[in-house]
């Protein structure tokens, strides 16, 4: 369970996501400013201090996006790293944690170990890793090693690395002498002595982003925090079930591992107000190209010939057809088109129609007092811990929630007015790193 307070009710974790190359962004309004100027993240890593946030969220690009040969749209604009842009914002925060998003798949423990470790130091015990894993053979063109794993050597692969950078990090006790980490297996056979001694925690915190079976398990086993995309109460409270059931198994207990749905929120005057921005701010999200483009990842073929406000396509897609490189591959494609016929026609949706049906992100819509108690009561009951906040502007997509959303989670009782601690660990509650789980 997550921190309470006096009163009882628990506390509410919120995370910044830096909106970038995604559907989400609304490039076209005018609100909207680059992705690369470090104005833009120093804006929104501000924000979300100055709203008492505990991280701010940072995904990775490994490679550009790729469309029927074409860089994807949305990709010309780039991309920063991750580690480099944190490091960065530690200069110009205080209190806000610094989470980056680094694959395990493409880097090696001993040099990712290093970089987080000058983060933490850097940062004053701020830094946090997402876990994340790939089997793109597009992205893993980029590396010496190339190719790609298969599911379970992801995870297999994620693992041994998460064992060998945490002897990493335990290696160089606070006042004493480094020893040599020696370690062999089937991914890493290494010889080495870190070259930083204990940053402040220890560990960077550690999130994982997954949602198969093997993900849930290295989450249980391994994870501070899962990045879930379960945003209905439901959903929600049966993956928190799931997840925090396995933790007894390896040891832990249920106030070790936070999760935390993605979610959007849209504010209105009234909730007649936010549904008609919320309605808008959709049809932005999704033009008549990126509605095209989400059938064709389906179909497998090229269907720039249809009309995007017209019905969906009357041929089936290609078993095997690739248009898109660099995206997730899209199984099942004949039951996926045939269950978006179905919904096409029960709502008598147009191509268009149907990707804003089927992209909406919203989790939140209303008032900021309608909004404030939602979130409040799907972590009461178990729903979620708290919130990685995905605005649809860059770079002030939160100021309007910071404004007017906290200071009600605040009265409530269930957002902190102050920060508490120093560290990451500190804001989220989480014990400091047991050694004898990484010597």
């Amino acid at each position: 369970m997550s921190a309470s307070t006096p009163a009882g009710r628990r506390q509410i974790h919120l995370a910044a996501h830096f909106p970038g190359v995604n559907s989400t962004t609304v490039w076209r309004d005018p609100g909207s400013r680059s992705q690369i100027d470090f104005s833009s993240f120093q804006h929104l890593a501000r924000t979300a201090e100055r709203g008492r946030f505990d991280f701010f969220f940072l995904a990775e690009g490994l490679r550009l996006r790729e469309r029927k040969g074409r860089i994807h749209d949305l990709d010309v604009v780039g991309r920063p790293e991750s580690l480099t842009v944190l490091n960065a914002l530690a200069a110009v925060t205080e209190h806000l944690g610094l989470a980056a998003t680094v694959n395990a798949t493409f880097n090696e423990p001993y040099e990712l170990a290093r970089r987080f470790a000058t983060l933490d130091h850097l940062s004053g015990g701020r830094a946090a890793w997402n876990i994340v894993t790939s089997s793109d053979a597009f992205t893993g063109e980029n590396f010496r090693r190339g190719g790609y794993l298969d599911r379970a050597d992801r995870y297999t692969r994620a693992a041994e690395f998460v064992e060998v950078a945490r002897a990493l990090w335990d290696s160089w006790p606070s006042g004493g002498t480094p020893r040599t980490v020696r370690h062999s297996g089937p991914q890493f056979d290494i010889t080495a002595r870190a070259t930083l001694p204990h940053s402040p925690q220890v560990h960077p915190v550690l999130i994982q982003a997954g949602d198969s079976d093997e993900g849930r398990e290295f989450a249980a086993r391994t994870a501070d925090i899962v990045f879930s995309r379960h945003g209905t109460p439901e959903a929600g409270r049966t993956f928190h079930a799931d997840v925090k059931g396995r933790l007894a198994r390896y040891g832990r207990t249920p106030d070790q591992l936070k999760i935390l749905p993605a979610a959007t929120v849209v504010l209105g005057d009234s909730e007649a107000d936010a549904q008609e921005r919320a309605a808008h701010i959709r049809r932005q999200q999704v033009s008549p190209q990126t509605a095209i483009a989400t059938l064709e990842n389906v179909w497998g073929r090229d269907l720039t010939g249809y009309d995007p406000d017209g019905p969906l396509p009357d041929v089936e897609p290609v078993p095997d057809g690739e248009l898109a490189q660099g995206w997730a591959h899209m199984a099942d494609r004949f039951g996926i088109a045939a269950r978006w016929r179905s919904l096409a026609e029960e709502k008598h949706l147009s191509i268009r129609e149907l990707a804003v049906e089927l992209t909406a992100r919203q989790s939140f819509i209303g008032t900021p007092a309608s909004v404030a108690a939602a979130m409040d009561e799907h972590v009461q009951t178990d729903a979620a811990d708290g919130f990685i906040l995905v605005p649809h502007l860059t770079p002030g997509g939160l100021d309007e929630f910071v404004d007017r959303v906290v200071p009600l989670l605040q009265e409530r009782g269930v957002l902190r007015t102050e920060y508490q601690g120093r560290t990451l660990r500190d804001h989220l509650g989480l014990p400091a790193p047991r050694q004898e789980e990484s010597a």
